[in-house]
């Protein structure tokens, strides 16, 4: 008979496995998704060759000057190039999500896992997120960007917290469920220290779940980075920001739309290309429907 230690791996299920092509080629939302996303990580970083104009030059005699070959999506009130603007915003929306995304997964995972097996910080711990979640997310981060100094360091911080109680709840309730598995009581009785437990059981378990809401709290970080500078408390007014672009641009819709009209598709296509990643991840990488494929 195999020894104890030997029995643990054995037993212990591949919880995570990345999908091979031949699953992910069947997942048509995952690739839509991805070559969305790519396609503006590409414009995010190439903004500086693929601005025609500088994002800041303002041109008094262009003014809310319709798209042209000058100018491909038009001008703005101040004559500057939306083109430009929206190259350049694409940049400060995916810092953001992608920020976001790390920061609030990273320390909903460690407290997550402080609230699922250290049993007398649980309740402390569920009851803090419990008056978080109570606050609806966009007046929190309004709240605290009300008490700090407008910048892309703040916004991030401001939207991080909101987000962190979704992957806390989603990481206690994992952690709850795999601890009591046999292959995780097999390593408590041959001695296995709780971090090397956490390490080689528990965090394979929950890493598919993760990866699949990282890209939810991603999407809904780009929409609430665009909505906090939509009201004026998000990134500096002159930064450029879709959020920004569409608030300055609000007053002249009816003379000018297309100010709003290009940033505001810009940051639908965004927001698309993630929850579509985020649906096809989450197809790919169940394993109840990896079976059926």
């Amino acid at each position: 008979m195999p020894p104890a230690a030997t029995l643990t791996e054995a037993q212990a299920p591949a919880f995570f496995a990345l999908p091979r092509w031949h699953r992910v080629r069947k997942h048509p939302t995952l690739i839509i998704g991805a070559l969305l996303l790519i396609a503006v990580a590409i414009i995010a970083a190439a903004a500086p060759w693929i601005a025609t104009h500088d994002p800041q030059d303002i041109d008094p005699l262009a003014r809310m000057l319709p798209p042209s070959a000058g100018h491909w999506f038009g001008t703005d009130a101040l004559g500057r190039d939306v083109f430009s603007r929206a190259v350049w915003g694409a940049r400060v929306s995916l810092i953001v999500g992608v920020s976001v995304a790390l920061l609030a997964t990273g320390l909903g995972v460690v407290i997550g896992l402080a609230s699922g097996f250290v049993r007398w910080a649980d309740g402390f711990i569920m009851r803090v997120m419990d008056g978080l979640m109570a606050i609806p997310g966009i007046l929190l981060a309004i709240a605290l960007m009300a008490v700090t100094q407008a910048s892309l360091a703040t916004v991030i911080i401001a939207i991080t917290v909101p987000e962190i109680p979704r992957v806390v709840r989603l990481v206690r309730s994992l952690a709850l469920t795999l601890r009591e598995q046999p292959f995780v009581e097999a390593a408590h009785a041959v001695g296995t220290r709780l971090p090397m437990i956490l390490a080689r059981h528990i965090v394979p378990g929950i890493v598919a779940p993760l990866m699949v809401l990282a890209t939810f709290v991603a999407a809904a970080a780009v929409l609430t980075e665009a909505a906090l500078s939509f009201l004026g408390v998000g990134v500096p007014t002159n930064t450029p920001s879709w959020g920004n672009m569409m608030a300055e641009g609000r007053n002249f819709v009816a003379l000018a739309f297309h100010i709003i009209l290009y940033p505001g598709l810009l940051l639908a296509a965004t927001v698309l290309a993630i929850n579509l990643l985020g649906d096809g991840l989450r197809d790919a990488l169940d394993p109840r429907l990896a079976r059926q494929l």
